[in-house]
């Protein structure tokens, strides 16, 4: 037997596609991952940005990678180690002023008294409502979605399951309630339930964390739900982090890819996925050797799959101009910071920047941010979402000094002036944490345009397709492709771009090795 030819080949050594690789290998196949940068992970990577310093290249929180697959691949053995903060998120406020939101919902209400004794009040029955919704989105991103077009007995089934969980949620009200937020603007959302401003800022900054939209755009609170699907969760959100930053979690995944037979190669380019008649050969490398596998996962993101490595012919005209206009707009910089020392946010205790820092004013001052990437140019007051990990991790940084890992929303993907968006950033830190500018050894700034040169991301967009409502669930990427599998027979997508989306979440991997596995007991129809 030819040494290269392969049960399936993976594209991409990002976390989706180690999660498949490894659950596949774990079943017997013969799997190769080939990956064209020195490192695996993707953007869920640590990279040196100063001698000593450590830095979450893209994600800082893994809060939402799925408990399933750490069980199966016992990625715990591999030396993955999580660190939960009690502070989920604290929010800088006016006039020094800030609030904290604790994975305790109750110690945030206590807080929240001297905001607002209303919002004290309503932030309990806020949080149960946003966990069992998370709940709900939970079971829907383990779900593979119906086939449409021609649903079988097994989608009537899952269908019966659905309602179920619905139903679960508390009678027929709570069901017109889920149905009524789940297409809501998150700062719609917020509104219904929250009064002080900061804080419902605070909650609908995860509406619109990674995205191209604002708080007033349809769907958002879907995506705050979406977020909420990670245990333990809830209103405050997570802010989980990974002992050596986030680059363990792919590091585990490779080790546990590798002890259950999963050959690794990284510097390697797949240039194209062959095919014979519509049905996967293999693929084949920039340097022109190529790979036989009937089977071929995709970690890369749609556009990037179907667009550049599948045949035009084979896709047809129709389907490329589908793939071609989904929404891929990258709006996110991400800034990495190498401190002297520990920045002081309004003077407050350090245990209240273990998790994430939110800065972003008020709803309204979200939208003007996201109202000048809509005409292509960079808010002065852009929204930041900043970890410091040194603090739960000192190993990630000299003695004495840290680290901040700083994401900046609604950056035009056309902005190409690092140094301008790093000075943006760190003015707008000085006025929460004044004195930051002069902590600073070292900075590293990417851009849209960065994110999609070094790690593959078409347009920049870190979730590889937009998460709106166009693009949830059995639309995710398109219609008709939900269920991983491609237009070719063999082809599967096992990245962000397929159902559920975005984030280190190991989700789309698992999903699609299922699928595949499925698919070889049963081969499918069609595609």
């Amino acid at each position: 037997m030819s040494t290269n030819r392969y049960d399936a080949a993976v594209v991409g050594a990002g976390h989706n596609g180690l999660v498949c690789a490894a659950l596949l290998a774990k079943a017997g196949l013969r799997v190769i991952v080939l990956e064209r940068r020195d490192r695996p992970g993707g953007a869920a990577d640590t990279a040196e940005i100063a001698p000593g310093f450590q830095a979450p290249v893209a994600a800082h929180t893994v809060g939402r990678l799925r408990r399933s697959v750490i069980r199966d691949l016992g990625l715990e053995r591999y030396g993955l180690r999580l660190l939960e903060p009690a502070a989920r998120a604290y929010v800088p406020g006016p006039e020094g002023r800030g609030l904290t939101l604790w994975a305790d919902p109750a110690r945030t209400a206590a807080e929240l008294a001297s905001w607002s004794p209303a919002d004290a009040q309503a932030w309990p029955r806020f949080d149960r409502k946003i966990r069992a919704l998370g709940s709900f989105l939970a079971r829907l991103h383990a779900q593979t979605p119906p086939d449409l077009a021609a649903p079988s007995l097994r989608d009537a089934l899952a269908g019966l399951r659905l309602g179920r969980w619905v139903r679960r949620l508390g009678g027929p009200a709570n069901t017109r309630e889920t149905l009524r937020i789940l297409p809501m603007a998150v700062a719609d959302l917020v509104a219904d339930h929250l009064e002080t401003d900061l804080l419902r800022a605070a909650v609908a900054a995860r509406g619109v964390h990674l995205t191209a939209m604002g708080p007033w755009s349809a769907g958002t609170g879907l995506v705050l739900l979406g977020d909420a699907a990670a245990r333990g969760s809830g209103a405050a959100g997570q802010a989980t982090a990974a002992v050596g930053g986030p680059g363990t979690v792919a590091d585990a995944l490779v080790a546990a890819a590798r002890a259950a037979g999963a050959e690794i190669r990284l510097g390697v380019e797949v240039t194209s996925i062959l095919d014979r008649r519509g049905t996967v050969t293999g693929v084949a490398l920039a340097a022109g050797e190529e790979i036989e596998a009937p089977i071929v996962a995709s970690g890369a993101d749609p556009k990037t799959t179907l667009l550049g490595l599948v045949d035009p012919v084979a896709l047809g005209p129709t389907l490329s101009w589908e793939v071609e206009n989904l929404r891929t707009p990258g709006a996110v910089a991400k800034v990495n910071l190498a401190l002297d020392g520990l920045p002081s946010f309004d003077g407050v205790e350090t245990e209240r920047l273990h998790g994430r820092i939110l800065v972003a004013g008020g709803i309204d001052e979200l939208e003007r941010a996201f109202d000048a990437w809509k005409y292509g140019e960079l808010a002065d007051v852009p929204s930041l979402e900043a970890t410091i990990p040194s603090l739960l991790d000192p190993s990630v940084a000299p003695q004495g000094a840290h680290v901040m890992s700083v994401t900046a929303q609604w950056v035009p993907y056309e902005e190409d002036e690092a140094d301008r968006v790093g000075d943006v950033v760190l003015k707008r830190l000085e006025g929460v944490a004044p004195g930051i500018t002069g902590l600073v050894r070292e900075r590293k700034v990417l851009l849209p345009r960065d994110l999609e040169r070094e790690y593959g991301l078409t347009g920049g967009h870190p979730l590889h397709v937009e998460p709106g409502l166009d693009s949830f669930y059995a639309w995710r990427p398109l219609l008709g492709f939900a269920r991983y599998r491609m237009p070719l027979r063999g082809l599967y997508l096992c990245g962000a771009g397929a159902h559920p989306g975005g984030g280190i979440t190991g989700e789309p991997g698992a999903n699609a090795a299922g699928m595949i596995l499925a698919d070889r007991r049963r081969p499918p129809e069609s595609p």
